[in-house]
């Protein structure tokens, strides 16, 4: 027994010696060990999931003073965005998207429901690369018009609506494939930018070179050609690839998070991955500010008196409960003046952010190439677009997980100060952005003593998204 228990011991310490800490080999074996078992979590998650999204549609209306504690849909409501959205975000840091392919009932809904359905081939429309920023664009804008943050008949609608193009796009398209992970999720490509960011990767034992590929056939569920595999945007981390006793494969490893956005060029840089990040954080952006911003209910009330000049009384008729608002009992009904005043204004947000990033990133593109930087400027723009992850990924988890406070009220703290706790996390990720436009632009091979002339623009793009989710953040 003794002797058995010194060959183990050795055998960890020599996977340790070879670049990784026998706690990560050992988790690595408890997955591998237990994946077939996935579907009983991913069943659970399911029904959970289910009962908060249409359980508060059977019961009381609760009352302006109940808490999570007093009653199911106020607990609901916090449970999604309170800690399951801005938890989920700040976990790809830690983990990955490990959410994606351990606990998405979603993911895994679609996954099961390919295993009956028709299998066609996965078309061009879905496979292009703007289809996953047009679903969160449409997602999150229908969200604001529905008030999908205060009433459960909104949860419902929004997220159950996900749930079923979910199932609906894996039961007509992929073979044993999760098209809808890959290419269709709202959420997941944005996880998948930010999950770049993440202290955990799953890197190829044998790595073939070309450059990471896309496949339909393999064992990944997200056609990922595992031994080309070098980014992690599209790793849900189902375990399926990893074999320990293989020479091939994927293996778990560890990492210093923000590594491979620091050396971005050897992990399959895409320019519409930038474009999203760009318009995703404008349009969550949007989402927010409307709420909070005066400028916004002056511009409402004069669009409105424009209108009702014109004599076209329409726009200030309640429109369907499907698209906006209509809740007179919570003395909330929207109006067409509303619902295209808030559609309007979240995609001036998306427009304005985006071509804010858009030209400090060109600046620094430029500048780079005329300092020494190498490559064409296009593909230093792309590399250098990723430096903004950071501070956006914060703000959006800061927003979206506005309820994620709450509790420190209890605790007797005032607004102000909830608001320098936010702060705290917030000037770190400014900085992270900074640093790491820093390290891009080393490694396109700027010296150090003019490296600052290409980093101010991505200080400025920084400082950008800053001062634009300032007042959603840390309005009083």
């Amino acid at each position: 027994m003794s002797s058995y228990r010194n060959s183990e011991w050795n055998s960890d310490q020599i996977l340790s010696r070879n670049g990784r800490p026998a706690f990560l080999v050992s988790l690595e074996a408890f997955f591998v060990r237990n994946r077939n078992k996935l579907f009983l979590i991913h069943a659970l998650m399911f029904v959970f999931f289910l009962t908060l999204l249409f359980l508060p549609l059977f019961l009381s209306e609760p009352a302006e003073n109940a808490t999570p504690l007093s009653h199911f849909t106020v607990l609901a409501n916090y449970l999604l965005w309170g800690l399951w959205f801005p938890l989920v975000f700040l976990s790809v840091i830690f983990t990955g998207r490990s959410w994606c392919g351990i606990l998405c009932p979603m993911g895994a809904a679609s996954e099961w429901a390919n295993k009956y359905g028709f299998q066609w081939r996965i078309p061009a429309w879905i496979r292009w690369e703007g289809t996953p920023v047009v679903s969160f664009l449409m997602i999150t804008i229908l969200g604001q018009t529905v008030g999908v943050r205060d009433h459960p008949e909104a949860i419902a609608e929004v997220f159950g609506g996900i749930l079923l193009l979910a199932i609906l796009i894996g039961f007509f398209y992929g073979s044993n494939k999760r098209a809808w992970c890959r290419h269709v999720c709202p959420i997941g490509l944005l996880l998948g930018v930010y999950s770049r960011m993440g202290a955990i990767e799953f890197r190829s034992k044998r790595k073939k070179t070309g450059g990471e590929t896309y496949t339909e056939n393999g064992i990944c569920p997200t056609m990922i050609d595992i031994s080309r595999k070098e980014e992690s945007r599209h790793c849900i981390e189902c375990f399926r690839c990893v074999k320990p006793k293989a020479r091939g494969g994927i293996e778990l490893n560890i990492r210093t998070p923000g590594e491979e956005i620091k050396n971005i060029r050897e992990h399959n840089p895409n320019l519409a991955e930038v474009w999203f990040l760009f318009l995703g954080s404008g349009a969550a952006l949007g989402g927010f500010l409307w709420l909070v911003l005066p400028y916004y209910q002056t511009l409402r009330q004069q669009t409105g008196e424009w209108f009702i000049n014109q004599g076209w009384y329409w726009i200030a008729k309640p429109g369907p409960w499907w698209l906006m608002s209509v809740h007179p009992e919570r003395r909330e009904v929207f109006y067409w003046l509303d619902f295209f005043m808030i559609t309007g204004f979240m995609l001036a947000c998306t427009i304005l952010l985006a071509v804010g990033l858009y030209l400090t990133t060109q600046l620094s593109a430029w500048l780079s190439g005329h300092v020494g930087g190498d490559k064409t400027r296009k593909q230093r723009f792309t590399e250098l677009g990723y430096q903004y992850a950071p501070v956006a990924m914060v703000s959006l988890v800061l927003g979206l997980g506005g309820e994620l406070f709450e509790p420190l009220k209890q605790l007797g703290l005032e607004n102000h100060h909830i608001a320098y706790v936010k702060a705290s996390l917030f000037i770190p990720a400014v900085l992270w952005s900074i640093y790491l436009g820093d390290r891009i632009l080393h490694r396109q091979g700027i010296s150090a003593n003019v490296r600052w002339i290409p980093l101010i623009p991505g200080i400025l793009g920084s400082v950008l998204v800053a001062l634009a989710w300032w007042p959603a953040l840390f309005s009083i």
